[in-house]
Formats: C-alpha cells, sequence, structure tokens
C-alpha cells in the first residue's frame, strides 16, 4: 500500500459534506425580508462557496441595499434555528472520512463559511472535529474563494506542499480557488453541473462521495 502520510485531503463543507445550501437560501431569503429585499432562490448562485458575507451581501447590493454585518447575523440565526431538522448528510461521508484516515491521509476542513455554521453542521452531521488535522473558516482568511488563500493557508497549516493536497468541491468558487492554489480538485456534483465545474477547472467529477474516495485511492496507486 502506498503510504500517503504526505498527502492531504481537503474538505469543503456546505455542499460537500453536508446538503446545507436549501437550508443557507431558505434562511438567507427569510432574513433579507427582514430587511425589505424580497430575493428569489437562484439570487444567490453567484455567490456559493464565497461565503456568507459574500453570499448575502451580494444579494443585498443587488437590490440596491448596502450590506451589512446583521443582515448575515439574522441569516445566521434563522438558519440555527432550522439546522436540526433540515440539514442533511450526504450519503457515504463519514464511511470516506474513515477509509482516507485509516489509509493515512491528512484530513482538513477549509469552508468560506463562519465558524458558527462549521461547528453546528459538524454537529448535526455526527462528525467529530477531531476527524480534521486543520479547520479553517471564513473568519481566518482576508479574502475569501475563489481567492486561493484558504486553500493556500491550510496547505500551510498542514505543511504538506500544494501539490500534494487533492481538494474536495461542490461550487465553482471553490474549485477555482483550489485550481488557483495549484491543487487537484474533485468536484462533487451536489450543488453546479458536470460542465460548469470542468469549465472552472476540476481535474475529476464525481456524483457521490463513495466516488470521491475510489477516485483518490485510485491515483495513489
Amino acid at each position: 500500500m502506498k503510504d500517503n502520510t504526505n498527502y492531504a485531503v481537503i474538505f469543503d463543507m456546505d455542499g460537500v459534506l453536508v446538503d446545507s445550501e436549501p437550508v443557507i437560501n431558505a434562511a438567507a431569503i427569510a432574513g433579507l425580508k427582514e430587511f425589505g429585499v424580497n430575493a428569489e432562490p437562484d439570487d444567490f448562485t453567484p455567490f456559493v462557496g464565497a461565503g456568507e458575507d459574500r453570499y448575502v451581501g451580494g444579494v443585498a447590493e443587488k437590490y440596491g441595499l448596502t450590506y451589512r454585518k446583521e443582515m448575515k447575523k439574522r441569516v445566521y440565526d434563522i438558519y440555527l434555528d432550522m439546522v436540526d431538522e433540515k440539514l442533511r448528510v450526504f450519503k457515504g461521508v463519514k464511511k470516506c472520512l474513515a477509509l482516507l484516515r485509516d489509509r493515512g491521509f491528512s484530513l482538513a476542513l477549509a469552508s468560506a463559511a463562519d465558524r458558527i455554521k462549521i461547528d453546528a453542521n459538524l454537529r448535526v452531521a455526527g462528525v467529530s472535529p477531531d476527524v480534521f488535522r486543520v479547520i479553517l473558516s471564513a473568519d481566518d482568511v482576508k479574502e475569501k474563494k475563489p481567492s486561493p488563500e484558504m486553500y493556500l493557508k491550510t496547505a500551510k497549516n498542514l505543511r504538506i506542499a500544494p501539490e500534494y493536497c487533492i481538494v474536495i468541491e461542490d461550487a465553482v468558487n471553490g474549485v477555482k480557488a483550489a485550481k488557483r492554489a495549484g491543487m487537484m480538485c474533485i468536484a462533487l456534483t451536489h450543488t453546479f453541473s458536470e460542465q460548469e465545474l470542468i469549465t472552472a477547472g476540476a481535474d475529476d467529477i464525481c456524483s457521490e462521495m463513495g466516488e470521491v474516495c475510489k477516485t483518490i485511492l485510485g491515483r495513489q496507486r
């Protein structure tokens, strides 16, 4: 078996480990409505994967409002009220995480969400934060995806070179960030189409987490 101790798998969270996109979308629509914005679900699509400041702020600006931090706070309040009932974990996530750890990979989580959302999602998903050697959130970087900063900082904290890191993403902005960081990227078709992800630069496309594990292990033989 190949020694994988010098390799890392870096997971995005929303749309990769958990099906949180419908939940944050509903929360954002409800939250922005309190500020006078009657947003549509598709308004948020360009901002998926870029963090909630941009996710909420981009839509607020589209409707002529100046973004304020209290908008995101209200959206998160609504999200946290919904998450226990509405959040769904994608099939095969726990099995894949356990398998990759057993095979010697260093695991990390690099999410454009705030830490409060990461903690809530992992709790509901039943995934211990200790599974990951490194967890980075929006609070830890200045520039959000599609900037490569999130992934480059994760690699630095892992002490593993970018070329030995494999990123698992679902969003166009996330794929672009991974490729700009010089990393291999496997994209899941949970949120965007295969063609959109290929155009963004994804190296491989998978439809579910079991395929992700097979792809990673197949490449490391």
